[in-house]
């Protein structure tokens, strides 16, 4: 099957693009990096004085809410994606949750893109 539509925009190619520069100026600056994870439901979310489990589960209530009132913004979907894998003890549903945030912070930095009018690189 063929298709006229990009699979991927160039919206979608320029940001990450910008990603992987990070990761190697990351990279140059700190070297290849191995720290625990330290979440789980128990942690304290710092700041918040409350278990991960419980933010997660406010973060996405607020979502629900702020989405069914018309006032959903980016920073209700990445707090929620955050806190999520932040409560999150195992290893393999961790590393998908880290996936989901940073492909919804790759999504809020396309719509920044397309508002702002910047030519995809």
């Amino acid at each position: 099957m063929t298709t006229t539509h990009p699979i991927v925009s160039p919206h979608t190619v320029a940001v990450l693009v910008k990603i992987a520069a990070e990761r190697v100026r990351q990279d140059a600056l700190w070297g290849e990096q191995n720290h625990p994870d330290g979440t789980g439901p128990d942690v304290e979310v710092a700041g918040l004085s409350r278990r991960a489990a419980d933010a997660a589960h406010t973060a996405r209530f607020t979502t629900e809410m702020a989405r069914a009132e018309g006032r959903l913004t980016w920073l209700h979907i990445l707090r929620e994606e955050v806190y999520e894998g932040f409560a999150e003890a195992d290893p393999a549903a961790l590393a998908e949750e880290l996936i989901q945030v940073a492909a919804t912070a790759a999504c809020w930095a396309e719509a920044i893109e397309r508002r702002t009018g910047r030519a995809a690189a």
